[in-house]
């Protein structure tokens, strides 16, 4: 779809040039002023890219319907959560059609109890252009529900106290907190997170119930600006574990929660690359480390003295297999892990200490332990999926490794996981490292090198992009789509050196493996340059930003969503938020060095005159992590400098942040949106 005779001009913001400088070098930023969040020619600008955004659509508007209503009507759109069993209560949420938001309930003894409504999103969210729960804390003593709400999405929490016994709230009201809390024992004591004004979380607080917030006691405070601070409860609820950790290092202490007023006890002090995550098991801590074991152990600790002198190894690190999870249970540890690229489950005996891996019924899966909170129970319950199989929990005796389903999320509208076929190739990047691709399609579909294509892409901070299943999908396949995800470097999914490979330095690494699995799929028969289109979020649109200025003409179509793109002028400036702890993962642009590599990659300061194919970038007025003005300035000098006639779009949402719209429908409609434009922008390039 081109841009339709007669459309409105794109808007153009005013050049107000502003010198940037930095050893020695001077860049010039046209749009520089797009910072100003309180200007209202700023939000006009934004506002005037909004229509100009839906006039170009316009032409796409019964699609956009169609692809809506399509991913509506896969959703069981009034549907229960397996429920949990924890001191009496089974718990679950719910959702309702038409309404946007869970409902947290509960029955006493049984499923067949009456009900009690815990919390109701829906009727929080009344009144609210944006509504998000932060999170949801029971006490101990099961009468008292902590929860956290963001009304702006700029992730600031409003956290307030229900006395379940009464459905009403206590007058305790805290502001401005981060994510992250802990009940002491006695359920009267509320331990809770702020962040600093650059929004990294540094403090952790100490209220009582009843007492006002201004008696509230400092417990911790990280002053490193690397490191965040974060506070939560073991699962045998004994221990309160407060962790500072940067992107490579971290440090941790704890407290009895019956004693929530003592001084916090450290494990083991900060050694830089020396990480750690610490549980409780009994008569020790179990610790899951990389000290000595590059792709991680795990460790046990004597209560009385948790420091590395004491440390024993109960899972040794093994070649190929990156731990990265642990969920303790009296008698067993399930442990998440990375090997062969998949996200596995394992179970660790204590008593015998053997350990086993839990089979799936899928040769190619993802599985996460799941939301069994029972400490003293031989059972654990996961979840399990693919880029065909529907989210399934599943309940799994660790003694006799017998599984049993509790749910798959149902699928409306006749789906039949046989009609869908996947694949998994191999790239190789610039520097000859295979790359994996994991793809999806109709099992009907011909490899004849025409089938529109999206490749999907992140690769940063060792998060991995995994095959999971995803309903709205399915319009694009059913449009005979291919799916693709490129496992680049950065990312992890091969283990710690993986992550390693893309970061710092070996930045580009990221880019030329996303690149090359682009290559692979035009080389081996799936799909064409004008039939491609890319995709990637946050990091990942940094990611597609790089990889469209280095070769445009290999793609038809991008799509970045609120995307980190304007990279070296935010690491240099340390009063917007994340800048400072974002250092061990994109290096320090005050050193020359680090400078140099991040402007040779940075996608705004690498704009050029070329013929850019269609673009579609979306933004958060209330983004803490992301700033609206990163994706505001690129599409500008997208514009300014393609040479293809192309539309380059911007979509802002005036009223939320990072994560987007809050409800369900609404973010089916950004997701309907999305598909619109990349099916009809391959369509017009075809």
């Amino acid at each position: 779809m081109e841009e339709p005779v007669g459309a409105p001009m794109p808007p153009i913001p005013a050049e107000r040039p502003t010198v940037l400088t930095k050893h020695g070098d001077s860049r010039i930023d046209p749009y520089f002023w797009l910072r100003q969040r309180a200007n209202p020619e700023v939000i006009a600008y934004l506002e005037a890219e909004n229509l100009f955004a839906d006039a170009v659509m316009a032409p796409a508007a019964r699609l956009q319907q169609r692809l809506y209503q399509e991913i509506v009507d896969r959703v069981e759109q009034t549907d229960t959560s397996p429920p949990t069993y924890f001191k009496g209560y089974w718990h679950y949420t719910r959702t309702v059609e038409g309404l946007d938001y869970d409902i947290h309930c509960r029955r006493k003894g049984s499923m067949d109890a009456p009900e009690e409504v815990e919390l109701d999103g829906n009727e929080l969210a009344t009144g609210h252009d944006y509504f998000e729960l932060g999170y949801v804390e029971h006490s101990p003593d099961e009468n008292i529900l902590a929860y956290a709400i963001d009304l702006t999405g700029n992730e600031l929490h409003q956290v307030r106290f229900r006395d379940l016994s009464t459905g009403r709230d206590l007058p305790d009201i805290l502001n401005d907190l981060y994510y992250g809390s802990a009940w002491s024992a006695d359920s009267k004591t509320f331990l809770y997170v702020r962040p600093d004004k650059a929004m990294r979380p540094y403090q952790v607080w100490r209220h009582e119930l009843g007492t006002p917030i201004s008696s509230d006691v400092l417990v911790l405070q990280e002053n490193d600006e690397r490191f965040e601070l974060g506070v939560e409860l073991t699962k045998s609820e004994r221990y309160i574990i407060f962790t500072s950790s940067s992107q490579i290092t971290s440090e941790s202490r704890y407290l009895r929660s019956d004693d929530p007023a003592g001084e916090p006890i450290l494990f083991e002090a900060r050694r830089h690359g020396v990480e750690y995550s610490v549980d409780h098991q009994e008569d020790r801590f179990l610790i899951l480390t990389n000290d000595g074991a590059h792709d991680f152990k795990l460790v046990a600790a004597p209560i009385d003295r948790p420091g590395r002198e004491a440390w024993t190894d109960l899972v040794p690190e093994r070649e190929g297999v990156r731990l990265n999870a642990i969920d303790v249970h009296i008698n067993h540890v399930v442990i998440g892990q990375r090997s062969d690229g998949l996200q596995r489950l394992e179970v660790l005996d204590t008593r015998s200490g053997e350990l086993h891996l839990v089979e799936q019924p899928d040769t190619t899966y993802t599985a996460y332990a799941g939301s069994n909170p029972v400490y003293d129970s031989s059972v654990m319950r996961y979840f399990c999926t693919s880029l065909t199989a529907p989210w399934s929990s599943f309940d799994y005796d660790m003694d006799s490794r017998e599984r049993t389903l509790v749910k798959e999320q149902p699928v409306r509208g006749g789906y039949n996981r046989e009609d869908y076929i996947t694949d998994r190739l191999w790239a190789t990047s610039a520097d000859g490292v295979r790359v994996p691709l994991s793809l999806v399609y109709r099992r009907d579909l011909a490899r004849n090198g025409t089938n529109p294509t999206l490749l999907y892409g992140y690769g940063a901070y060792e998060l991995p992009s995994d095959p999971m299943f995803d309903a709205a999908r399915l319009s694009l396949l059913d449009r005979g789509f291919i799916y693709a995800i490129a496992h680049v470097r950065g990312g992890g999914e091969m283990g710690r050196e993986w992550y390693e490979d893309g970061k710092f330095l070996t930045k580009t690494n990221t880019f030329d493996d996303f690149i090359a699995c682009a290559v692979e799929l035009i080389d081996q028969g799936y799909t064409s340059p004008r039939h491609l289109a890319i995709r990637g979020r946050s990091a990942g649109g940094l990611l597609i930003g790089a990889v469209l200025n280095a070769r445009p003409d290999l793609f038809a179509c991008a799509v970045a969503q609120v995307p980190f793109v304007d990279a070296l002028t935010t690491m240099l400036d340390e009063s917007i938020p994340l800048t400072v702890n974002e250092y061990e993962e994109w290096g320090d642009p005050n050193d020359p060095e680090f400078y140099d590599y991040m402007k040779s990659y940075s996608p705004y300061d690498n704009v050029r005159r070329v013929g850019y194919p269609a673009v579609l970038v979306t933004a958060g007025l209330n983004d803490p992590r992301v700033p609206f003005w990163e994706p505001a300035k690129w599409v500008a000098k997208l514009r300014s400098a393609t040479l293809s006639s192309r539309p380059i779009l911007l979509k802002t949402d005036l009223e939320s942040g990072h994560s987007g719209p809050s409800g369900r429908y609404e973010s089916w409609r950004e997701e309907a949106f999305v598909s619109a434009f990349v099916v009809d922008q391959l369509a017009a390039a075809s």
